[in-house]
Formats: structure tokens, C-alpha cells, sequence
């Protein structure tokens, strides 16, 4: 027997509203992975260094997550309608801007400006879905969201890649045009307009803004930047470090003694939200992580460019778009638990199909992995997000969004820089094992110098020495790629491990005492 919710159909205007936020937030997180791809050039054009190149992701990065907690309280103090206008209007504006940049730091302010105005979009299309729509047509929304969650991330590179290589990376930027342009028009055409509530600037909660706003910049600059500056043996690193851990342990303490805080932090005491938590963070670190390393294989071991790339990578987004629209109506016959824990069971297998990596493993190879991974991530974001915010008031509404898409980008963060550190130590631990077992004294390793020897000596080289030399240098370089390759395997048997923990999480979620029609009650 239908219930009334089940029978409620929502208005044009309102699913309107949903896929204009939603079209918002999509922009918003393909602007990191878009840029990532051409970063190389970006950097060359605006003369900008290797190191120095990186702040133009790191600015729209730490911009975006400081705004996020924001979002909902400045929405209701400008208004919804105001604030998602006037922040999609400025992110089309400085995304053109970008492409005009003459230098690097021109580009790392428009980055940020982008980038601040970008991170508006994302909770609050979270937040459209979960207060505009009855619990029973949410899961639908929140499948419209999971396209900017999960397949934007992994179709960035493919478009970033074409687009640089194909008419240069400048339309990498004015491709948000037309779309940011529907966008605007659907958005302006369908929500409401409402007063604006300036009151509510006297009764912010402005320690709390000041001190994540802080603790927020800082933490993410040292994520970003850590692993270059080799960590703690970095002044500025450890300073930073210290900035950020007692600026974000004064806006926990703070948040849980005021009246009225920014962000309710004690709904992650509810069950299911807590491990929906939980498991979003590490979601955040396999998504990122994961389209963070294979480009950096693919480039660095398979000397691939951007635009091939993009190919191998959009078999992790592609299935998404068949995959996403079906999960609604899973989720009316099957326990959404079991969707969530089976997709992260998925997503994991998937990286622990390429933990052992050979220098042979290139796009065919990958083929197969990419697509478990996109059917595992498909199946695991949206029943993830319905479950975790079930039951959440909307008044309560704000905090949740901001809470739930933070902790993903924070995963996305904290992955990266973990990755990062582990790709540089572990290619040092394989190159000095495998060292240790290439002898002089072993008559493998010297009939394979006598072989590189003479193979030199019959091209071109005229010198016993030299050929000789070039025959070790050869050998070393051939340990480091290896090394190198080893690497990489732990990287993706750690992304594989982290999904585990998170299906674990997944596991210890209550269902909701409805979960009728697809809709949490």
C-alpha cells in the first residue's frame, strides 16, 4: 500500500531547481580534475615553475573547503536564491579569467576567487536535494548529485586531455560557459526569492568562521604542499602544521559550547550519519586518490599525454552515466546497505586487480579495472548519501551538507598527501632492495653488463669504458623503473584497503525504520 509521500508528486519547477544545482556542483569538482590534466601546460605558458605550478590547484583547493562549512549559513543570511546566483554568476566570471591570467600569481588569485565561489555550489545543490525533495524522490536527486561526486572526478582528465590537447588549454576554462550558462537560467527561473536576513551576521558564530576558516587554509596547504617540502623537515610545514591543529581543536571546542554554532557537530554522534562519515572520508581518499595515481603512472611509466590519459580514465566515468540513473530503483528492492557495502566491495577489488603492475600493464590492461571501479563507485555514493542523512531535520539540514561533502574533499586531501609520501618511500625501499641484489660479484649481473656493453659498443659508442658505463647507467635506470612500478602496486593495495574499512562502515549503518519507495522517512 502506497503511503502519501510515496504518491506526492513533486512539481517541474522543483526537479528544475535540482538539476540546475546539481549542473553547479558538477563544474565545481570537474574544475579540479580539468586543470590537474593540463597543468604542465598552464605552467609553461604563464612561465610559472614545476613546484610553484602546483599552487594553482592548491588555491581553488583550499578555497573551496574553507567555503564549504560556510555555505549554510551564509545562504540563509543572503538568501538561497541570492547566494547560489550570485556565486555560479562569479565562478563563469572567473573561470574566463583564468584563461587570461599573465603570470602565476594573477593565476593563483583567480584560482582562488574561482574556486571560493566554486565550493558554494557543491553543499548547496546537496542541500536543494535533501529539502526540496520528499524522502521518497531524494534517492533520485542524490543519483543526479553522484554525477558531479563521482563521475565528474573521473571524466576531468578525459575532457581536460582533449580540450589542451586539441585547441589548448585555455578552453579548459571557457568550457564552463555554456553549461554554467543553463545553469544560471534554470536556477533563476526556479527558486524562490526570499529576503535576505542581515540580522544574522550579528548572531554568526565568527570564532568558529575564523578559527576553521584558519585551521582549514592551513591543514590543506600542508596536504597540498607536504610531501615536496619533505613534511616536518620543513619550517614552514610544521609551523602550518601547528596552525592548523590548534586552530581546528578551537572551532571543535567551540562549536560544541556556543548557542548557536556554524556547523552542528553533534550529528556525527548519530549512528548512521557518523559511519556515513566515516565511509564518505574514505570514498574522498579512493576517489581522489585513485584519479590521482593512475595518471601519474600512465604519464610517468607509459609516457602517455594528457589526452590519452583522459581516454583510459573515462572507463572509470562513462558506465557511471548508464550505471547512476538504475540505482534509484535498486534501492526500492534491495537493502541499501548492501548496495553501499557491494559497491565499495567493487571499488576495492578494483585496485586490487592492479597491484601487480608490470611495465607491460598500459590502457588495455586497465580496461577491465576501470570499469569494476566504475560500476563500485555507481553503486556506493547515492544509497551512501540517503542512508547518512535519513532522518535529518531541515534545520539541521546545512550542517549535514557542509559536514558530508567537507569530509569527502578532506579525504580527497589527506589521500593525496598519504599517496604521495607513500609513492616516494616505498620507490626508495624497493630501489635500495633491489640495489642490494644486483652484485658485481653475481654472474647474472655481470653477464648482463657484458651484454649492455657490447649492445652499446655496436651503436655508436667506440669506447670499451664508456660502454661499460653507460651499460650500469642503463641497469640503474632499470631498477629505478622497477622500483617505481613496485610503488605504485602498494599505492593501489592501500586505496584497496582503505575501501575495505569503509565497507566495514558501511555494514554498521542502521536501516532506516522506512525505507519505502526508495526514500529514507
Amino acid at each position: 500500500m502506497s503511503t502519501p509521500e510515496q504518491t506526492q508528486t513533486v512539481p517541474l519547477r522543483t526537479w528544475i531547481a535540482v538539476v540546475g544545482a546539481t549542473i553547479g556542483a558538477f563544474m565545481a569538482v570537474l574544475n579540479i580534475q580539468i586543470v590537474n590534466a593540463s597543468l604542465a601546460d598552464i605552467q609553461g605558458a604563464i612561465g610559472a615553475g614545476v613546484d610553484d605550478g602546483g599552487w594553482i590547484s592548491t588555491a581553488y583547493l583550499v578555497a573551496e573547503i574553507v567555503v564549504i562549512p560556510l555555505t549554510g549559513f551564509l545562504a540563509q543570511v543572503f538568501s538561497l536564491r541570492r547566494y547560489l546566483l550570485v556565486n555560479a554568476i562569479l565562478f563563469l566570471a572567473f573561470s574566463v579569467a583564468c584563461a587570461f591570467a599573465q603570470n602565476l600569481g594573477q593565476m593563483i588569485i583567480l584560482r582562488a576567487i574561482q574556486g571560493f565561489c566554486g565550493g558554494v555550489l557543491i553543499p548547496l545543490a546537496f542541500t536543494i536535494i535533501i529539502t526540496f525533495l520528499p524522502k521518497s524522490k531524494q534517492p533520485a536527486g542524490l543519483a543526479l548529485f553522484a554525477l558531479s561526486a563521482t563521475f565528474a572526478p573521473a571524466i576531468g582528465p578525459t575532457i581536460g586531455g582533449y580540450l589542451t590537447e586539441t585547441y589548448g588549454w585555455k578552453y579548459i576554462f571557457y568550457v564552463n560557459l555554456l553549461p554554467g550558462a543553463v545553469m544560471v537560467g534554470m536556477l533563476w527561473a526556479t527558486l524562490e526569492r526570499a529576503p535576505m536576513k542581515l540580522s544574522l551576521l550579528r548572531q554568526g558564530d565568527w570564532a568558529g568562521i575564523a578559527t576553521m576558516a584558519i585551521g582549514l587554509a592551513a591543514l590543506q596547504t600542508v596536504l597540498e604542499e607536504g610531501n615536496k617540502d619533505d613534511w616536518f623537515g620543513s619550517d614552514f610545514i610544521l609551523r602550518l602544521s601547528i596552525v592548523a591543529f590548534v586552530a581546528l581543536g578551537l572551532f571543535i571546542a567551540i562549536e560544541l559550547t556556543v548557542q548557536k554554532p556554524l556547523l552542528n557537530l553533534r550529528l556525527i554522534l548519530r549512528r548512521n550519519f557518523g559511519f556515513g562519515m566515516i565511509a564518505n572520508f574514505l570514498m574522498g581518499v579512493a576517489l581522489y586518490g585513485s584519479v590521482f595515481i593512475l595518471p601519474l603512472y600512465l604519464a610517468r611509466l607509459q609516457g602517455y599525454n594528457a589526452e590519452q590519459i583522459g581516454m583510459v580514465l573515462a572507463w572509470t566515468g562513462l558506465p557511471q552515466l548508464i550505471l547512476i540513473p538504475i540505482v534509484p530503483r535498486l534501492m526500492k528492492f534491495v537493502d541499501v546497505r548492501l548496495l553501499i557495502g557491494t559497491g565499495f566491495a567493487l571499488f576495492a577489488a578494483s585496485n586490487f586487480m592492479n597491484i601487480h603492475l608490470n611495465g607491460n600493464i598500459a590502457a588495455d590492461q586497465l580496461l577491465w579495472p576501470n570499469i569494476v571501479r566504475a560500476v563500485g563507485q555507481a553503486l556506493a555514493f547515492a544509497p551512501l548519501s540517503a542512508v547518512a542523512t535519513a532522518g535529518i531535520e531541515a534545520a539541521n539540514a546545512g550542517s549535514a551538507s557542509a559536514l558530508f561533502n567537507m569530509m569527502r574533499n578532506l579525504g580527497g586531501a589527506i589521500g593525496i598527501a598519504i599517496l604521495q609520501t607513500v609513492l616516494t618511500k616505498r620507490e626508495q625501499f624497493h630501489s635500495n632492495i633491489l640495489t642490494n641484489t644486483v652484485s658485481d660479484f653475481q654472474e647474472a649481473t655481470r653477464e648482463r653488463i657484458a651484454d649492455l656493453t657490447q649492445y652499446f659498443l655496436s651503436n655508436g659508442v667506440t669506447d670499451q669504458a664508456e660502454a661499460a658505463h653507460q651499460a650500469i647507467i642503463a641497469i640503474g635506470l632499470r631498477i629505478r623503473e622497477q622500483a617505481n612500478i613496485m610503488a605504485f602496486a602498494d599505492t593501489f593495495f592501500l586505496i584497496g584497503a582503505a575501501l575495505i574499512v569503509a565497507m566495514v562502515a558501511s555494514l554498521l549503518l542502521r536501516k532506516p525504520d522506512k525505507m519505502q519507495a526508495g526514500g529514507a522517512h
